[in-house]
């Protein structure tokens, strides 16, 4: 049955009519050409519109016209007609302009109609044109509301905002590997090779309605842009029965099970259309991290073609996109509860690994010791490697940054932590630009903090570079901060490392957790706590306590001795001055008050370098490079002066970590650590619990 009832709404309403739809589409109404010659065939996409002027197609002398059409076709006339019989034909004027909606999906092809009678002067038919419709539902969908479900057209599915009321979906780097030998991660290959693979990719579902075909020659594409195929792979998904048992026949049945759709050598392609009401899930797979050159967003088209005619391109008459932006990769800070403790085995380290032993088990955590046949002598645990995660609503794994220092340990993080749902990535220097201050222990994080009230519930990123002023300073690798900003959530501070002869920052700071204030307290070495304490023994009549008594091969050194070593107390005033410059942008850069931070005592000396400089290193065992698992320290043992048979060093720190709640357990780390340039933290890593906060709820 026709209707013939104008429906002659303003086109100030066709937001409200078509309000839903419109934010979904880059273009929520398209021309459509009337012919009174011949019947066209039209395929209508549901919550679009289609406009027709009407003039362009009138026969010469037309001075009105009328519509008609099926119960399940909408139209609005524009300029809206004076108001008229229904039956009475309407006024043409230039500017007349049918929109034309269908309100769902047809069941078959040109199963809805529309007609335009054109009038003459004296309501003479002068001719008639018709439209044959056939609306079809086309929907890509995203989990644009981080629920971990993918719901049908959320109308924000096409852009992204940060925050608790934010929107847009979030996608995984595949950067694990589901194989364990031979391995490599799973974004190196454009198959998916397991189920289990799946999870670490973001469901992305094509919903359509309609006939149980498209009309001849229309097609579904999918595509994206050249500059996103670099950082974006997409799959399909189709139904598959195996009936053969070859593990070789099984494998390549399972991987035709999901056809690759999109990646750098495939920009565009078609996707099936499945008829009737249906479903087809596709996944799509992260392949880089956000970097200096690429700001972690992305885009996926989805286009309906028509054809023309035989020889010519489609042309797109209707498009609809959602947007993903790849999960950074975050940090965890000492605050965090510990999973497992890595540490290298040498021939050397008998003490040490006894006491991380000791200090691992009565803290109930994981120890994992890295032999020397992997190893190869090389101990810095620290140094070679950084934990963190990546997370969505759908799914999260640690990731491991692999540093760019490549010493002995090079291939620790991929060839033993890469695997499922164990993430790896590096960035690459060229050798002549990478300096000690590419080791990890030169890059830390704080707690979360709340600066100037812009809140930080992910922490800060702490890195050591060359003072401003520095001409000729070592600086951390270009590569790795570019990598470091892009990941926004933990905006990176830089510190000012390049005064100490290894260049990290762990050597004079680090983070514990704390029961008030901030829940936590940063440590800072000082030289001026140091003397203090060394003056106070001597006032007390100390002054011949030694420090280094009984260590082999090395000269004890008394109280006295140190407070007259004019040289070492120029050198300590130096290196408190660099302290203290740090000091004062940790405290504005994390919101903190002198309460928030803890002077431990503790001496540096100037080493000479062959190029004439000076640079500091600890005089005795550097209390501040600790390890944090919990309520648990692990010190490293400062063979200080002993009053009354105990380490006043150790006394100290004892007493200002109590106060905290917080157990000191000191480990000799002199020989095998401290005497090459390194502590407890440089010879030991931790991973930990990922943070219950979700960065995307990061107001930005």
């Amino acid at each position: 049955m026709f209707q013939d009832v104008s429906q002659t709404e303003s086109p100030s309403d066709l937001p409200a009519f078509l309000q839903k739809r419109q934010k979904l589409t880059l273009d929520y109404n398209r021309s459509c050409r009337l012919d009174t010659g011949n019947p066209q065939s039209v395929l209508h996409v549901v919550g679009t519109a289609l406009k027709a002027k009407l003039n362009r197609s009138a026969p010469p002398s037309s001075k009105f016209f009328s519509v008609k059409c099926t119960s399940n076709v909408r139209y609005i006339i524009s300029p809206p007609p004076q108001e008229t019989s229904h039956l009475s034909p309407i006024p043409l004027s230039e500017n007349s302009v049918l929109l034309i909606s269908m309100n769902y999906a047809s069941q078959y092809e040109n199963d809805a109609k529309l007609s335009v009678r054109y009038y003459g002067e004296n309501n003479d038919v002068l001719g008639r044109a018709v439209l044959h419709l056939t609306a079809v539902e086309i929907s890509l969908d995203v989990d644009a509301d981080r629920d971990g479900r993918v719901e049908r057209n959320n109308p924000n599915k096409v852009s992204w905002k940060w925050g608790p009321d934010g929107h847009g979906a979030i996608l995984l780097v595949n950067c694990d590997s589901e194989k364990i030998f031979k391995k490599k991660p799973d974004h190196e290959k454009d198959y998916v090779s397991t189920v289990s693979d799946l999870k670490d990719m973001s469901v992305m579902v094509l919903r359509t309605k309609g006939p149980t075909k498209l009309p001849e020659g229309y097609k579904l594409t999918m595509h994206i842009s050249q500059g996103d195929a670099e950082s974006v792979r997409v799959f399909r998904s189709r139904s598959s029965n195996v009936v053969n048992n070859s593990l070789e026949k099984l494998f390549q049945r399972f991987v035709k099970d999901y056809p690759l759709v999109l990646s750098s050598e495939v920009l565009s392609q078609e996707v099936p259309y499945v008829g009737g009401e249906a479903e087809m899930n596709l996944y799509v797979e992260g392949l880089r991290f956000p970097d200096k050159d690429f700001d972690g967003l992305l885009t996926i088209n989805l286009s309906l073609l028509e054809p023309i005619c035989a020889g010519l391109p489609e042309t797109p008459i209707f498009t609809d996109k959602v947007v993903f932006r790849v999960a950074p990769w975050i940090m965890t800070p000492n605050t965090l509860q510990p999973v497992e403790v890595f540490v290298c085995s040498t021939s050397d380290n008998y003490q040490f690994l006894k006491g991380m032993k000791n200090l691992v088990a009565k803290s109930g955590y994981k120890l994992k010791i890295c032999h020397e046949y992997l190893n190869r002598g090389d101990r810095w645990m620290q140094d070679e490697l950084e934990f963190g995660y990546i997370d969505s609503p759908h799914h999260r794994f640690p990731v491991v940054l692999d540093s760019p220092r490549d010493g002995k340990l090079q291939d620790f993080p991929y060839d033993e932590l890469l695997g499922p749902d164990f993430g790896y990535v590096t960035r690459v220097a060229q050798e002549k630009d990478v300096s000690s201050l590419d080791s990890f222990g030169n890059l830390e994080v704080s707690p979360p903090v709340t600066v100037n009230g812009k809140k930080y519930p992910l922490g800060r990123i702490i890195i050591g570079v060359a003072f401003p002023t520095a001409t000729k300073g070592r600086n951390m690798t270009k590569v790795v901060q570019d990598f470091l900003w892009a990941q926004k959530v933990q905006e990176p501070i830089a510190l000012f490392s390049d005064w100490l002869l290894v260049g990290h920052v762990d050597e004079f700071m680090t983070f514990v957790p704390a029961p008030d204030r901030k829940g936590f307290r940063l440590l800072l070495a000082s030289p001026d706590a140091g003397y203090k304490l060394f003056r106070g023994l001597q006032y007390d009549g100390h002054g011949q306590a030694q420090l280094f008594e009984g260590l082999r091969d090395e000269k004890p050194m008394t109280v006295d001795e140190i407070l007259n070593d004019e040289s070492l107390k120029a050198e300590n005033n130096y290196v408190q001055s660099c302290i203290d410059w740090n000091r004062d942008v940790l405290k504005r850069e994390l919101g903190l008050d002198d309460d928030d931070i803890i002077d431990l005592p503790i001496l540096f000396k100037l080493e000479e370098e062959k190029n004439k400089q000076y640079r500091a290193v600890a005089y005795y065992p550097d209390m501040v490079n600790m390890i944090v698992l919990g309520k648990n320290l692990g010190i490293p043992k400062p063979f200080g002066p002993k009053v009354n048979g105990r380490c006043a060093l150790e006394a100290e720190m004892c007493s200002l970590m109590g106060g905290l709640g917080l157990s000191c357990t000191f480990i000799d780390d002199f020989a095998s650590y401290h005497k090459l340039l390194g502590e407890v933290h440089c010879g030991s890593n931790v991973r930990r619990e990922p943070f219950d906060f979700q960065w995307w709820n990061l107001q930005m």
